[in-house]
């Protein structure tokens, strides 16, 4: 990659890493619901009146939408804000590789290869020392939500290979579009319409800045960045650069909020980002073919999916 590509990987790395940061700040002006919906709604407007049309169908629209958006976004703000620490979260988030895998394995019957089952092993068992050490720091409740999170998006991640968008930047802005209208009337049933009211009649300009960091720097920036980079590289040139989140996550956290990072976080860390780095870049053995090629045909290209 050229410098300038590589330090534009190294920056939505870390815009994706503070991104943890800055929703903690953002709990503390919002339920978490509520703040998920005004994410995708800045993020999807006005932004979607200049992208072009959809240039997938709209069931992966929808599904991705539903996977990522509803389920994923607001499984992880509900469980940050019940007091899973920032730092950790954006560590325990990366287990979504090992979902990804299990998925791809029964959904797309991707046979995943020596490597890359040692790699799951090694990150689970980094799931579960960051399982003891946020049992001594944090509510269990919060640490269940977000590994329910990755869950979800391992999810999306499977339904988005499927739906194989040739601009990651449209498909983005298009699934910003349909967690908006759930996300909000989810918001008032749980949250409680008084509750809402109160958070955005004190909107104050902090609150505005999280909105706009979440929205258009972390989503519309990050992944439109992520994308232009998968479409001048391969996949496996980009991807690697997704392990140093948690580590600007964790970083951010500790310097901004003051989290503090023990030996058993820093060896979940290592034991996750390197379980991880086996599993997502480990290639998987391919299906066995069923039928001949037809005359003239070429194989599927490599799959360049930003949401690794």
């Amino acid at each position: 990659m050229r410098p300038v590509h590589t330090a534009l990987a190294v920056l939505v790395a870390a815009v994706w890493g503070f991104n943890f940061v800055v929703i903690e700040i953002g709990l503390d002006h919002f339920p978490p619901l509520l703040l998920s919906a005004l994410r995708f709604l800045v993020a999807a407007l006005p932004a979607v009146f200049f992208v072009g049309r959809p240039k997938v169908a709209w069931k992966w629209i929808a599904g991705v939408g539903i996977a990522l958006g509803i389920a994923k976004f607001g499984l992880l703000f509900t469980g940050m804000d019940a007091g899973m620490p920032a730092g950790l979260s954006s560590l325990v988030l990366q287990i979504q590789a090992v979902f990804t895998a299990v998925l791809a394995a029964v959904l797309l019957r991707e046979r995943p290869g020596r490597v890359r089952v040692a790699g799951m092993a090694v990150a689970l068992a980094g799931i579960a020392v960051a399982a003891v050490d946020g049992g001594t720091s944090g509510p269990v409740l919060g640490f269940t939500l977000v590994v329910a999170a990755a869950a979800c998006w391992g999810v999306s991640n499977v339904l988005t290979r499927k739906a194989s968008p040739p601009d990651a930047l449209n498909f983005m802005v298009w699934v910003c579009t349909v967690p908006v209208v759930p996300l909000f009337g989810l918001s008032l049933l749980l949250e409680g319409p008084g509750r809402d009211l109160a958070a955005l009649r004190s909107l104050d300009w902090s609150g505005v800045g999280v909105i706009a960091y979440v929205a258009w720097v972390s989503t519309v920036f990050g992944f439109g960045a992520w994308g232009y980079l998968l479409r001048r590289y391969p996949a496996s040139s980009v991807a690697p650069f997704s392990l140093l989140v948690p580590v600007f996550g964790m970083s951010s956290a500790a310097l901004v909020l003051g989290e503090q990072v023990s030996g058993l976080r820093w060896l979940a860390a290592v034991l996750l980002v390197g379980g991880v780095a086996l599993t997502s870049l480990a290639p998987a053995r391919p299906r066995a073919r069923t039928a001949a090629v037809s005359a003239g045909s070429r194989p599927a290209a490599a799959d360049a999916s930003p949401v690794r």
